[in-house]
């Protein structure tokens, strides 16, 4: 289903059949195939990952896919600075025109705006899920998803290629 752009949504991360956060967001873009939605940092306080820190005041454009196994959301500070694109692995997006659910399967890569290395998050988690055993399709899926965003990330002009 496709919706107007501009319209308020709700973003709604799921984790082994558990809301994990929801949050509200304005949808920019939806293709049919694409999803794009802005927020504001949505977790209380701040996280700081060591590689990067998320705070109040940081604005998330984030992409979903209706025919991808990943998610890719651009930070940026409050005064605009680029911080980087934290990119979920996930099932594909579900969506009813007013509630985006998305299921986090705990792979996750950081790339960085300077051309720095990708980091690889939470394949330890990933192997402590379960999901291999419960659902072998969907762990594969899941990395060949990784395995494509991280090749994406290094090549020529990132993930740029891939947003626009």
């Amino acid at each position: 289903m496709t919706a107007t752009a501009g319209r308020a949504v709700e973003v709604r991360l799921t984790k082994a059949g558990r809301t994990k956060i929801t949050y509200p967001a304005e949808r920019i873009a939806d293709d049919g195939v694409r999803v794009v939605v802005r927020a504001p940092w949505a977790a209380p306080g701040v996280r700081d990952f060591g590689f990067v820190r998320f705070e109040p005041g940081d604005l998330f454009t984030e992409h979903y896919w209706r025919d991808r196994w990943y998610a890719v959301k651009e930070v940026r500070a409050a005064d605009g600075r680029l911080k980087g694109w934290y990119c979920d692995i996930t099932r594909p997006v579900e969506t009813d025109g007013t509630v985006l659910t998305v299921e986090d399967l705990d792979l996750d890569l950081w790339v960085p705006p300077d051309g720095g290395p990708v980091l690889r998050l939470d394949e330890d988690e990933f192997a402590a899920s379960g999901l291999a055993e419960r659902d072998p399709r969907a762990a594969e899926a899941a990395l060949r998803a990784l395995e494509e965003l991280a090749e994406l990330a290094g090549a020529p002009g990132g993930l740029a290629p891939l947003l626009a």
